[in-house]
C-alpha cells in the first residue's frame, strides 16, 4: 500500500465516523484558533503602539522628577520658565511639551452642558496626542504667550453642546469648582476615545485642550512632573539629556531629584512586555493543543481495537507492517490537519471580530499558519505514532479470531 492507498483509506475512515472524528478535532481546533487570535492581537498591540510613537517621533528624552525621591518639595517641580530656560541653553531642543489636567463642566449659552476632561498644555502637543483637527486649528505659541482663553474640543462634545462640529468662533463657559472662564472653540478634533475600544457616550467625559498658560491659572493642581523634550537626533542624547538635568538642578537648586529618560527605550520596554504577555498566553492556549493530541491517540486506540479484525484481514492477505502503520498514522495527521485548518479559519475570523470591536488593525502572519499546520502535523505524527505502532504489531492470527 503507498502513501496514496493509505490516505485514501484513512479519509474514508475519518468521514465514516463524522460525530466521532468533529469531536476529536475539537481539541486541535481550539488550540490553533486560540494561538493565532493571541498572537496576533500580540503583533497588532504591538504594531500599534509603534505606529503611536511614529507619530510623535523616537528623538524623545523625558525629563521626570525621580518617583523615589522622598522629599520632593513644591519649588522642586517644573514651570512654566524651565521650558522657554531649556530651550535658550540648548539648541538641539525642537520641542518641549508638557501639560496639566483638571476635570470640569463646560456648558453653552443654551444651557447646555457636559463634563470635560480638560487639559492646559503647550503648542507642539499635538502630534503626542495624536489628535486630527476637523475643524479650526489647534493651539498655537501665541495662545500660549498671551494667555489666551481658546480651547479645541472633541467632535463628540460638540455635537453634544452645539449639535454640530463646525463651532470655530463660538463661546462657552468652563466651570471648575469656583472658578469659571469663558473660552472661545478654536477648533474641533477627531474624539480617539473609540480606537481605544471605548464607547463614548453622555456618561463618558469630553476632551478639551487649552493654553498650559491658562491651565495654570485656573486649575487646582498644577504641579509639571513631566516633560518630553524632542531633540534634532539622537546621537548625543545621553549627553544633552545630563546638560538639561544640570540646567535644571541648577536653576531649581537642588541635587538628584530629576532624571532623563530617552523616549525608543520605553517603546522597547513596551514591546517586550507585550511580547512576554503574547508569549506566555500564547503558551497557556498551547495546552488546548497538547489535550487535543491526547484525544486523538485516545480515538486511534479506540479504532485500532475497532478494527483488529480489519487489519487481521489485511495482513492475512499480505499487508506489510509498514501498510497498517502508515494507514493509522495517516488518519491522524488528517484528523490533526482538518482540526488546524478548521481552527486557522476560526483564528483568523476571531481576530477581525476582535480587531472591529478595539478598532486596532490585527495583522494575521503567514508565518504564525505555517507555523499552525506544522504543529498540527507534529502532532497528529507524535500522539498518532502509539496507536499506529500498536496496530502494526498486532498478530494476524490473534487479530482474526477478536470478537
Amino acid at each position: 500500500m503507498n502513501v496514496s492507498e493509505s490516505f485514501q483509506s484513512a479519509l474514508e475512515s475519518v468521514r465514516a465516523n463524522k460525530l466521532r472524528s468533529f469531536l476529536t478535532m475539537l481539541g486541535i481546533i481550539i488550540g490553533i484558533s486560540s494561538v493565532i487570535t493571541i498572537v496576533s492581537i500580540g503583533d497588532g498591540a504591538k504594531r500599534f503602539v509603534a505606529a503611536q510613537f511614529e507619530n510623535i517621533g523616537t528623538n524623545i528624552v523625558n525629563l521626570k522628577i525621580n518617583s523615589t525621591t522622598d522629599n520632593v518639595k513644591k519649588r522642586d517641580y517644573f514651570t512654566l520658565d524651565d521650558i522657554q530656560l531649556l530651550k535658550e541653553k540648548v539648541p538641539e531642543i525642537t520641542s518641549i511639551v508638557t501639560d496639566i489636567g483638571s476635570s470640569g463642566t463646560l456648558k453653552t449659552e443654551n444651557n447646555k452642558s457636559k463634563k470635560v476632561s480638560a487639559i492646559g498644555t503647550t503648542a507642539d502637543s499635538m502630534k503626542f496626542y495624536s489628535i486630527k483637527i476637523i475643524k479650526g486649528r489647534y493651539l498655537n505659541e501665541t495662545d500660549i504667550d498671551a494667555v489666551k482663553n481658546v480651547a479645541a474640543i472633541d467632535d463628540k462634545t460638540a455635537i453634544k453642546l452645539f449639535g454640530d462640529t463646525d463651532i470655530v468662533g463660538k463661546r462657552a463657559k468652563l466651570t471648575m469648582g469656583d472658578k469659571n472662564i469663558n473660552v472661545t472653540i478654536i477648533g474641533v478634533f477627531k474624539d480617539t476615545s473609540a480606537s481605544l475600544g471605548q464607547d463614548p457616550g453622555d456618561s463618558v467625559p469630553g476632551f478639551m485642550v487649552m493654553p498650559i498658560t491658562i491651565g495654570d491659572k485656573i486649575f487646582k493642581y498644577t504641579d509639571i512632573s513631566t516633560l518630553s523634550v524632542t531633540l534634532t537626533d539622537m546621537k548625543n542624547a545621553d549627553q544633552i539629556s545630563s546638560k538639561m538635568v544640570r540646567i535644571l538642578e541648577n536653576k531649581h537648586q537642588n541635587k538628584g531629584k530629576y532624571s532623563a529618560q530617552q523616549g525608543f527605550k520605553e517603546l522597547d520596554t513596551i514591546n517586550k512586555a507585550l511580547s512576554m504577555l503574547t508569549l506566555g498566553l500564547g503558551a497557556i492556549a498551547g495546552i488546548s493543543l497538547v489535550v487535543g493530541g491526547i484525544g486523538v491517540m485516545n480515538i486511534m486506540l479506540v479504532s485500532v481495537t475497532e478494527r483488529t479484525r480489519e487489519i487481521g484481514i489485511r495482513k492475512a492477505i499480505g499487508a506489510k507492517t509498514r501498510d497498517i502503520k502508515m494507514q493509522f498514522l495517516m488518519e491522524s495527521v488528517i484528523l490533526c490537519l482538518i482540526g488546524g485548518t478548521i481552527g486557522t479559519i476560526f483564528g483568523i475570523a476571531l481576530g477581525k471580530v476582535v480587531s472591529y470591536f478595539i478598532h486596532i488593525d490585527i495583522p494575521v502572519s503567514i508565518k504564525v499558519i505555517l507555523i499552525a499546520f506544522g504543529f498540527s502535523s507534529a502532532v497528529g505524527i507524535f500522539f498518532g505514532l502509539y496507536p499506529a505502532g500498536k496496530a502494526a504489531k498486532l498478530d494476524p492470527i490473534e487479530a482474526l479470531r477478536y470478537e
